[in-house]
Formats: C-alpha cells, structure tokens, sequence
C-alpha cells in the first residue's frame, strides 16, 4: 500500500510538472507578443492584455478592473498601469523622484511614491464627476523612479534634470510623485529648456520662495525662488493658493507679489467654492504652456496629516478637485504631487488623497476626452 502510494505520488508530480512547462511556454509567448499592436511585451497582471475580462475595450493601458482583477494582486504600480522602461511612444507617464533630503523638519517624503502607488489601487478608469476617460484617450504608464542620490541634493538634483529632459523630449508629459518640493526645481529646469518659462498654479502653505536656509541655497523652500532666478517661470503666471501659517518676516509675501505672482490666502478661500477664483486664474495663464505643482500640505492636516510641515487651517480635498478640475483646457506640460510622508499617517488617507489628486490632473491634461 505504501509503495503504491509513492507511485501515485510521483504520477501526481510529474503530471504537476508538465503542466507547469506548459503554461510558462504559454505565458511566455504572451508576454512576447506586442500589446494592442503596440510594441514592447505587456506585463502581466497589470497589463490590459493580460487574459483578464474586460467590459470596455480600448487600444490604450488601462487599469484593471477590480470586477476582475482583486486590487492586491500584480506589481504595486500606479493606478495599476503597466510599467514600461522609459516615456518613448507614452502620451504621459507617471515618475517617482523618492527624495527627501531637502527636508527642513520631518523626513520621510522618499517614501511618498511607494505609497502613493499602493493607494491608488482604489482609483478606477473613469472620472464619473467630470466625465473624462483619460486611459480612452492617452497612452499611459508607470515609468518607475528617478534613481536619485540620498546623500548628495546638488548631484540628485543633477539626475532628476537628466531624467526629465529626456522624458519631456520625447513629448510624454510627466506626472510627478514625490519626493519633497524641492524635485520640482530640477523638474522645471528640464520643462522649459523645451517649452520656454511657463505658467504656474502652485497649491501649498508656503510658497517655497525663500533664498537660503543654514547656508543652502536648494532645499524644499527655495525651489521657486530659485526657478525665478534662472528665468524658468513666466511671473505674470503664476498662482499660489493656500499660503497660510506662522512667518519669520512681517511680510513674507512680499518677494512673490514683486515678481508679480498672484498669492491667494489660505483664509480668502475658507468657506467657500473656488470655481469663480479657478475662472480667474485660467485667464491669467491664457494658452501658453502651465505646470501645476501641487504640495500635500496645502490641504488641511486633518485631511491630510502625513506631510513634513503641516500648517492649520488649509485647504480642504473638495477644493483641492476645484482647484484640479478649474485647470482644465489649459496647455499643461507637467505636474506633481509632492510632500507625502506616509509613516505620519498610519491611515493611508494621505497617501489616497495623493493619488486621486494626481488621476485628477492626469484627467485635465490636453487631448483627454470626456464620455
């Protein structure tokens, strides 16, 4: 009885076996065929062309459904998207600059994009509010992370400027998840070599305009001032919204409204929708080319908690979507979010909040169809 048992063991195993081979050949094949007719392999399970049931064609990537695929499963990449090697051929992309070493208080932003990209598990295909199918309309994929330097700002710095160039010079737009406010430096250096100085709409506490801290002239409130320096923003358009808190000047705002920037209060937008202030500023930045920077902090601390500088009474998430939504049919070339640091939020909210907002300005980029 014994030995019979073995034997049927061992039939059981090698038969295992042999199924095995045949789907790693099966699997194979697939992940070699191009995508949609698309090249380059599609990688399962995050692909669309994984074998997965969908109800929805497209000849874009597009997120799995959570009908068919459970959010848990396949690489943890944002929104689910595929991860491709670089920007070539992609319409926008999502980059990660994990960097927090122009932090002034607490650390831990490096680990924004990880999070960011684990939340957004919870973000689906359409934007049943706005009605835009942005993966109907744009090639979309996750391009993995600048691979910064944690010991050195300048040479980091150096890197993020190298990365975007050649992802803007490929004409993807990137969608930045940080990393503090200092990667949007670096970020801008590489965007208008290409498109000229551009517009602004910066949604912060602090507008990021100081000259030095500690001896440092780079550090994550200096990226502004720094873009100003080097002729990077067009100043007639920019908009700050949000700006609040405590201040080491009696008028801390003065250097912005000299370069003619328009800086919105953080109590001039209490209680109130920001609709009619969005009309505004879409007139201010006409048809030329905007990037929209967009610093967790601005929100309020009890919506969003987990972020180095918290500053009291912000902005809250519905104003955050009118301030996303109000940029829509603006030339926008870029966008971050940045400043999330996930261990002060044992929630996620923050990170969830991360990540809706930057499918929200994923759905206003130009060429995003509406259902």
């Amino acid at each position: 009885m014994r030995l019979l048992l073995h034997a049927g063991c061992g039939e059981l195993l090698a038969r295992a076996a042999r199924l095995a081979a045949r789907r790693l050949l099966t699997s194979s094949a697939a992940a070699a065929a191009p995508c949609h007719g698309r090249a380059g392999p599609c990688l399962p399970p995050t692909a669309p062309c994984s074998g997965v049931p969908r109800r929805w064609s497209s000849s874009f990537n597009v997120p799995p459904s959570a009908e068919f695929v459970a959010r848990p499963v396949g690489v943890c990449s944002m929104l689910r998207l595929p991860v491709r090697a670089s920007a070539e051929g992609l319409d926008a992309a999502f980059v990660g600059v994990p960097l927090d070493t122009g932090t002034s208080n607490r650390p831990g932003a490096r680990f924004g994009p990880r999070q960011i990209r684990a939340e957004s598990a919870m973000v689906r295909r359409y934007n049943a509010s706005t009605g835009a199918a942005p993966f109907d309309s744009l090639l979309v994929a996750d391009i993995g992370d600048v691979n910064v330097n944690l010991y050195n700002l300048p040479a980091s710095c150096r890197l993020i400027r190298e990365a975007y160039q050649k992802i803007v010079a490929s004409g993807c737009v990137p969608l930045t998840l940080g990393g503090d406010h200092t990667i949007t430096y670096p970020i801008l250096q590489a965007v208008a070599e290409k498109h000229g100085p551009v517009g602004l709409v910066h949604v912060d506490a602090h507008t990021d305009t100081g000259d030095r801290a500690l001896g440092e002239k780079i550090y994550h409130g200096t990226p502004f001032r720094r873009c100003v320096d080097e002729g990077l923003l067009d100043c007639s358009r920019v908009a700050q919204i949000g700006i609040r808190g405590s201040s080491y000047a009696p008028d801390p705002y003065k250097y912005c409204r000299d370069q003619g920037f328009r800086v919105v209060l953080a109590e001039d937008c209490w209680l109130k929708s920001l609709v009619p202030l969005m009309a505004e500023v879409r007139q201010q930045m006409g048809d030329e080319p905007v990037y929209i920077s967009f610093d967790i902090d601005g929100l309020d601390p009890a919506y969003a908690p987990g972020t180095g500088t918290p500053e009291i009474a912000g902005l809250t998430p519905a104003q955050a979507l009118e301030i996303i939504r109000g940029c829509k049919g603006l030339n926008i070339v870029g966008c971050d979010l940045v400043e999330v640091a996930p261990m002060y939020d044992v929630s996620g909210n923050t990170a969830l909040l991360g990540a809706n907002l930057l499918f929200e300005m994923l759905c206003v980029l130009p060429r995003v169809k509406t259902m």
